[in-house]
């Protein structure tokens, strides 16, 4: 494949205050936001026009810089709702225009100051189409992104910081963004995921997870917990590894009937029994699952071996096929985005769903007793798989994320009705 041109001139233009350098050379200069400095990692492109907030927040975003294809990134402001955990885990973003006002009445800040508080670096007035065509093209490269007020920066450090990062391939992220211990998750009522005007309620995404925030962050860590008399105790129990999880995966669990305890990526399986489990869930996150699957493809092995219902979405779906002999690789791009369609292979049905990955599961490499669930209709990859032996499903997209369709949804009922 032939290299692509480069996406920006070198010279620097007059007000420049930040700049996007990669590790082949190539420099583009833009308007820095939020915090001043340097962050390095995988240079991405994000399709959502929607839910910046919660994209940043996604701890499968650790290690990655997100480049936004919708040209209008920050016009809603912030809140403390619009969270996926305690802290942003995108080291960056890069957008099209500068950010604005907010235009919302939900707003408590400006996306700029967000950033800012909590030490993650913007780069605005980037040519977002050509970058993401060069990813496109020539896959998600290695960069740096950094905002100085003064607009000096030294171009040859940032390349050999860009040049030096090893890459996501190989990598394990999963124990870095995960919870240090294990806590229940503060349920809601059932049925109030979120209403207009109230919030989340009771479920703990208003005091923030016990997953420790990544660095530079400034949240402190709150653990919530359970609200007295509301939740039956006859509900089945769900124990969640926390590879890197959303707040929402919780609460669409608790909302399918389930109570939830959460435990760290690096959890036994005498940690997991000692809880004394209906059924497991295996978390998204971020890093390489081969990487990740060293401490956790055996204790999986030992849950699949009791028979307990096992539910995995992305980096746990690919962790599940890990775990039953199957292979994973490093994807050329990588699916990020809010709009992926996928076939249901059961009845033809197409789901509209929410991505991030950049790892996939091969489906040449399943074994006999799995059986491909889930394709994607964008490339044709493996999109999820089910155990023909024992109750154990899992999918490579995120049926929590609700990109306006709710068609995913249905997993977790499915999941939390398999233990009753």
């Amino acid at each position: 494949m032939a290299e692509p041109k480069p996406i920006a001139m070198p010279a620097k233009p007059d007000g420049a205050t930040g700049v996007l350098v990669l590790a082949n050379g190539e420099v583009a200069w833009g308007r820095g936001f939020g915090a001043e400095g340097a962050a390095v990692g995988e240079v991405c492109f994000h399709t959502a026009m929607t839910g910046y907030q919660e994209i940043m927040t996604d701890p499968s975003f650790a290690g990655q810089i997100i480049t936004f294809t919708f040209p209008h990134i920050g016009n809603v402001g912030a809140n403390p709702d619009d969270i996926e955990a305690d802290a942003p885990h995108a080291l960056g973003m890069i957008v099209r225009q500068d950010v604005t006002e907010p235009s919302n009445f939900r707003a408590v800040e400006r996306l700029d100051g967000w950033m800012k508080r909590h030490a993650r670096i913007g780069l605005s007035g980037i040519d977002t189409r050509a970058l993401t065509r060069r990813i496109r093209a020539g896959g998600a490269p290695n960069g740096v992104v950094a905002h100085s007020a003064s607009g000096e920066f030294d171009l040859d450090a940032l390349l050999e910081m860009a040049r030096a990062w090893p890459g996501l391939e190989g990598m394990d992220l999963a124990k870095t963004v995960s919870t240090e211990t294990h806590y229940a998750w503060g349920e809601a009522r059932e049925g109030d995921v979120w209403r207009l005007g109230f919030g989340y309620g009771g479920d703990g995404a208003s005091t923030g997870s016990a997953r420790t925030a990544g660095e530079g962050a400034t949240s402190t860590t709150v653990r919530p917990e359970p609200v007295e008399g509301q939740v039956a105790k006859d509900r089945p129990h769900v124990v969640a590894i926390d590879y890197g999880s959303k707040h929402n995966i919780f609460r669409n669990l608790v909302k399918a009937g389930a109570k939830v305890t959460v435990l760290p990526a690096q959890a036994t399986f005498d940690d997991v029994m000692a809880q004394n489990p209906d059924g497991i869930f295996l978390s998204n996150g971020p890093g390489d699952p081969a990487a990740t699957g060293d401490y956790a493809v055996p204790v999986i092995r030992q849950l699949l071996d009791t028979g307990k219902p096992l539910f995995g979405i992305c980096l746990g779906h690919q962790l599940l096929g890990l775990a039953v002999g199957a292979r994973t690789t490093k994807m050329f791009q990588g699916h990020r985005g809010a709009n992926h369609p996928v076939k249901r292979l059961s009845d033809g049905a197409v789901e509209i769903t929410s991505m991030n990955h950049g790892f996939a599961v091969e489906r040449e490499s399943l074994p006999a007793n799995v059986r491909e669930t889930h394709v994607s209709l964008f490339d044709g990859s493996n999109a999820g798989l089910e155990l023909t032996d024992r109750p154990a499903f899992s999918v490579q997209y995120h049926p929590e994320a609700s990109p306006g369709p709710q068609d995913s949804l249905y997993l977790f009922e499915r999941f939390v009705g398999s233990l009753r």
